[in-house]
């Protein structure tokens, strides 16, 4: 089976050489950090200490991280810390956030055996730490093979995710039996994790690392800028979309321009930041068309940019220091079926949060917010006439909008506590040597166990 799996992943990447030609002229999305996704990495500092590899996919799994990261410098000083992303944003957030107190940070190398055994010969990593919902089956074969204890950390399966795993059950049985421990999200991750072949001894749930990571300070000379800039003050309600996604620009635009002309007791203004980097032109051309006066924040500054009614974030990793700005988030991912984006960071805020239905990346979040009236989640099949109608509904109640902000924001306090519970069975597996093929025994831990 994996050879199979080999020979697959060699047919996809060869189909897709004639794309990565094109991006190569074009965005460079893919083509970025090419050798080191063929395992060849950048100098590491050498040193007479073990190494821990984190490994997280993007941008979100990359922010859920920024507690685990500052802990594990803290709590093992005599380790060094190494962090892989997989895609260009994401390797820029950790950059920037880990880049001064990792050894190194690189992109993730292309699951083939050769590859991985480049990297785990240059790396020698004391353990494997990877976020959420990354399965690698020759990354953890080859682990296994080196008695290197690797864990799933933050575990989430999602529903459609569960569904593709189902149907290749046995050989997931055998790929999950090469982690050491998987640390799930919740219950129903737990289940469905332990319903694939994860041994039950080997699941446990010590909550979510992303409500801890919702209370991580933004910059605040970036979060200064932006308010002098724009010239945000009290004189007007700001709506920050984030991440969004085609076609929910428009609906948002189209939403805005309703209320705007509707009246509502202040005057609004909007924020936008695309998901991906490579739609910042699609958009910009979508704020020409509307007839709205608009900015880019990566543009000359003018004198116009404090009374423009929309402002469009085309820059990397300055969405958490507009939060503290905003009296209203969207967050995109859930009108356009991707299944949502975190709604952690503004609700840690206490700012008023607004979905869209498609939010099973984050059923649980999006649960635990419901049962507290503490999101406003719009219907199935959202329409910018819907979100006109629950934002001018907000902007007109100043009560309503801040008694969701703060059980929003109470939601997140209850919740957290997930990344020294963590910690604790990090330490454990640091601690682990044993011979290849053994599983790591778990502590004693007061951590719920799967049921």
């Amino acid at each position: 089976m994996y050879l199979l799996y080999s020979l697959l992943l060699t047919v996809g990447f060869l189909a897709l050489l004639p794309w990565f030609a094109i991006d190569a002229f074009r965005t460079r999305k893919y083509i970025t950090g090419l050798s080191q996704r063929l395992g060849k990495l950048p100098a590491i500092a050498s040193a007479d200490l073990p190494l821990i590899w984190l490994h997280c996919v993007s941008v979100g799994e990359t922010e859920a991280a920024r507690p685990l990261v500052r802990a594990l410098l803290d709590r093992f000083p005599s380790y060094r810390l190494v962090i892989s992303t997989t895609t260009v944003t994401g390797q820029k957030i950790a950059k920037d956030a880990f880049g001064r107190e990792a050894a190194a940070v690189f992109y993730f190398p292309i699951d083939w055996a050769w590859t991985v055994r480049r990297v785990l010969g240059t790396l020698q990593p004391a353990a494997v730490l990877i976020m959420e919902t990354e399965v690698w089956p020759h990354l953890l074969r080859e682990c296994r093979r080196r008695a290197i204890p690797v864990a799933l950390i933050n575990g989430r399966i999602s529903l459609k995710s569960f569904g593709r795993y189902r149907m290749i059950r046995s050989f997931i049985r055998r790929v999950l039996d090469d982690f050491s421990i998987a640390l799930m999200q919740s219950e129903q991750d737990a289940a469905r994790i332990r319903e694939l072949g994860m041994p039950l001894e080997r699941i446990l749930m010590p909550g979510n690392l992303k409500f801890d990571s919702a209370e991580s300070s933004s910059d605040q000379t970036v979060t200064a800028s932006l308010r002098d800039r724009f010239g945000f003050d009290q004189s007007a309600r700001l709506i920050v979309a984030a991440s969004t996604h085609d076609p929910e620009e428009q609906v948002v635009i189209d939403a805005f321009k309703q209320i705007k002309n509707s009246q509502p007791p202040c005057r609004p203004r909007l924020l936008i930041a695309p998901r991906h980097p490579e739609r910042f032109g699609e958009v910009a051309s979508l704020l020409q068309a509307s007839g709205l006066t608009w900015s880019r924040r990566s543009a000359t500054v003018q004198d116009e940019d404090r009374d423009c009614e929309v402002i469009l974030l085309d820059t990397i990793g300055e969405l958490r220091a507009a939060y503290p700005l905003a009296d209203i988030a969207f967050v995109g991912g859930s009108i356009a079926p991707h299944g949502g984006h975190n709604t952690l960071e503004p609700a840690a805020r206490g700012i008023c949060v607004v979905t869209g239905p498609h939010t099973h990346n984050f059923a649980a979040i999006t649960k635990a917010m419901l049962d507290e009236d503490a999101i406003v989640q719009l219907p199935k099949f959202a329409t910018s006439a819907e979100l006109a109608k629950t934002l001018h509904d907000l902007l007109s109640n100043d009560s309503l909008r801040r008694d969701i902000g703060q059980r929003a924001s109470l939601v997140c306090d209850r919740n957290r506590g997930a990344t020294e519970q963590t910690l604790q069975m990090i330490a454990r597996l640091l601690d682990a040597r044993k011979t290849v093929g053994d599983p790591i025994s778990l502590p004693e831990l007061s951590i719920t166990a799967a049921k």
